[in-house]
Order: structure tokens, then sequence, then C-alpha cells
């Protein structure tokens, strides 16, 4: 079907997470329909309701049945749909939780097919099956499909053995399917495009996630916000803040902080909320450690000063993860300026881009004595031109208005 010209400025976008969640993939795509409605565009969004990372519904939502919330002056729709968010997301429940949504999401594509069309159709994986939706919609109502992959979901599954061997050789296969249908394929960093070309011979677009350099800034005044939260001003925080799972391998944490009793100055702060963080704080409480501490998602508000207060952010994975993934928590890091610390293997993307612009320290995952040793010499140590030089490569690169008016024009 031939899109028309009123259809040109329509956009729809199919993903699980979405506004206002603040971690994560979810915000990311939140912030992309919000550009795209505040650049004149119609931007449609099948999502579902905020439970990420809590792994439950967010108040003031229900969750039970399909919302329509209008936004933007009706430039920016949501149509949510109802899905099963289980308190404890193991393997076999994450797949219940991700079909439970994949099934009421079809019922609502459905329903759209008796609304206008759109010309962009954007798909957000993972869940990597919601690109069957994108498929279907397009065979009636036309467009053109970016499949956009922010995690190789399957590839991490299988790394993390989180599901039985005998799924991936029939998980492996859908993708290839998926790939092979859509019109674009884009993802976040150079290593992923290396493996998704390795599944599929199709050009992937570069299409990185972003950072609001405005927002996100450079405070001086260190020591002083350290109080606000309950330090003192010698202390030196260890700062991780995202979503609290089993793949980034938190464990460490716990048993760095029983090591470094005897350096009572240094304070490893978890903050954050998932599955895995109730077990850490028990870890921690059998060992009674006095310097770890455990505190919730920081309010947006406040979010700018609380990443200044730390002088030294961990991005840790584990290391066969590591160039599957591009944590999103990294670009607000290098916004303010911060001194990112992160375990990613010789070899990989991540690896590569950090030490070639020297904008934080990177050392090989899944080494406990190094990243211990690690974190004492980047207490002590001075790095202000790291941090100097983060805060100039967010500016370059990773301006969201860049981005964003990038990908489109790679579209055209």
């Amino acid at each position: 079907m031939k899109i028309t010209n009123s259809e040109d400025k329509r956009i729809l976008v199919i993903g699980i997470n979405c506004l206002p969640e603040l971690t994560g993939i979810g915000r990311y795509t939140g912030e992309m329909v919000n550009w795209f409605a505040d650049n004149g565009y119609v931007c449609n969004v099948v999502t579902t309701f905020p439970y990420y990372p809590h792994w439950k519904i967010q108040k003031p939502y229900g969750g039970k049945f399909y919302k329509k919330e209008v936004l933007k002056d009706g430039k920016l729709t949501l149509y949510r749909c109802p899905l099963y968010v289980p308190n404890i997301p193991t393997g076999f429940k994450r797949l219940i939780h991700e079909a439970s949504f994949f099934l009421s999401a079809f019922f609502m594509i459905i329903y759209l097919l008796f609304k206008p069309g759109h010309k962009n159709i954007y798909c957000i994986a993972p869940p990597f099956h919601l690109g069957f939706l994108a498929v279907l919609y397009r065979f009636f109502k036309g467009g053109k499909i970016i499949y956009h992959v922010q995690d190789l979901q399957v590839d991490v599954a299988k790394e993390l053995k989180m599901l039985p061997e005998a799924f991936f050789f029939v998980l492996f296969g859908l993708e290839r399917f998926i790939l092979k249908q859509v019109n674009y394929v884009s993802t976040i960093s150079d290593g992923m495009i290396q493996k998704i070309k390795e599944k599929v011979n199709q050009r992937v677009l570069f299409f990185p996630n972003w950072v609001d350099t405005f927002n996100y800034y450079s405070l001086d005044n260190r020591e002083n916000l350290k109080k606000e939260w309950g330090f003192a001003s010698e202390d030196k925080i260890v700062l991780y803040s995202g979503s609290i799972g089993e793949k980034q391998g938190l464990d460490v944490l716990i048993r760095i902080a029983d090591n470094l009793k005897e350096s009572p100055h240094i304070r490893i702060v978890i903050c954050g909320t998932g599955p895995y963080k109730e077990k850490l704080m028990s870890m921690s409480s059998a060992l009674s450690l006095q310097n770890i501490y455990f505190l919730p998602l920081q309010e947006d508000e406040v979010f700018n000063k609380f990443l200044n207060m730390a002088d030294v952010h961990l991005v840790l994975q584990k290391g066969d993860a590591s160039d599957l993934v591009m944590p999103s928590k990294l670009t607000t890091i290098l916004s303010v300026g911060g001194l990112a610390l992160v375990t990613a293997n010789t070899g990989t993307t991540l690896n590569e881009v950090i030490s070639i612009n020297k904008m934080g320290i990177v050392i090989n995952g899944d080494n406990e004595s190094l990243l211990e040793a690690t974190i004492k010499d980047a207490c002590l140590q001075d790095y202000s031109s790291y941090r100097e030089n983060a805060r100039l490569y967010a500016e370059k690169f990773l301006n969201k208005d860049n981005i964003l008016n990038k990908i489109l024009s790679d579209l055209e």
C-alpha cells in the first residue's frame, strides 16, 4: 500500500518500555517519541505500563486494562497494553512476561489497522519478537520498518545460560527471519553492528544512545554535594547507579567492600532497584558491612547533582557480554564529566572507545582482584583530564538532536 502525503509525518513506535521510565531502554524510547512530537511528527506508541526497573506496575497506572494516553496536544499518543509482570524475573517468567505483552500488543496492532497509516514503523528490541508485529502492520498498511536493536537479547540469554540450550536454535531462527523481513536494522554500537551482520547480510545503521547534555553537566563542588547525601566531604564515593540484576554481576561489590574495610574513606554506593537488590542487601548484612550503602532511584530533578557527587562511576558487565550490550548509564556519566570505571574485555567496542578517547578507566571483566585494585587507584589518583575528555566526547558525539536528526536523514 502506498503511503499518502498525510502519512509522511506519522510515526508508529512499538516497544515494551517507554516513558515515564527513567532508566534503561524505556528512557531512550520515551525521549525519542517526545522528540518526534516536538519536531512536527505525529507519533503513536504501542507500549505497556511503566514497570522497569522495579518489576512492578508504577502508580498511578493500574495495568489491568488497555489505556490510551494523549500528550503534546495530540502529537503523541501512547496505547498502553496490559501484561504479566513477575516479581522475580527468572528466565522462564521473562518468557511469559514478554509473551503476554506480545499478545496484548497484537490486538492493539489489529485496532490500529483501522486508523490512518504511518510512514515509518520503529520497532524497539528487546523483546526481539516484536518485529513480527511490525511486519504484520506493514503487510496491511505499508510503511517502512526500522528494527532498532538496543540489546542482542538472544545472544545475551545464551551467554548467561538463562534458558535451556534447546531453546536457542528456534530463537535464533526467528530472529534471522525478522532481520531479513524489515526495511532497516539499526543498533547502538560498532560491535553490535558486526554481530548483526554475522546473522544477516544487510546494511545496519548506527543509531547510538544519546544524552541530554543540557540537563546533565559537570559541577565543581563535589565535596559539598556529598554532604547532601549524608557523606563526609573527604569520603571517596564509588557509585553504581542503574538496574540491579544478575547480569550486572554486582555481587562482586559485596566481596570488594569486605576487603576494603581497612579503607573506611572508600564508600561503595549501589543506587537503583531490581530483582537482585534484596539478595545483595542480605549478603551485605550477613558480613556486617559499614562501607556499602543501598539507595533508591533518585528523582530526576536531583540526578545531575547526585551523579556529580561520585568520585568513581562503576559500569560493570560480565566479560562474555561486554560486546553484546552498550550500557545506557554510560552516556549520562560521560555528560556529567564523571570518571567511569568500565569492565569490558580487550577487543570489544566499549573497551576501544573508552581507551582511544581516554575518557575513563577500562579493565577486563571477571577479574575481582583487578577491579578492587583499580577502585583503590581511581580513588587516589588525579583523573581530571579523563573527566574533561568525557564531557567533550558527550558534547561532540552524544547530543540527542544530532543523533535523531541523523537517523531520520539516513532513512530518507
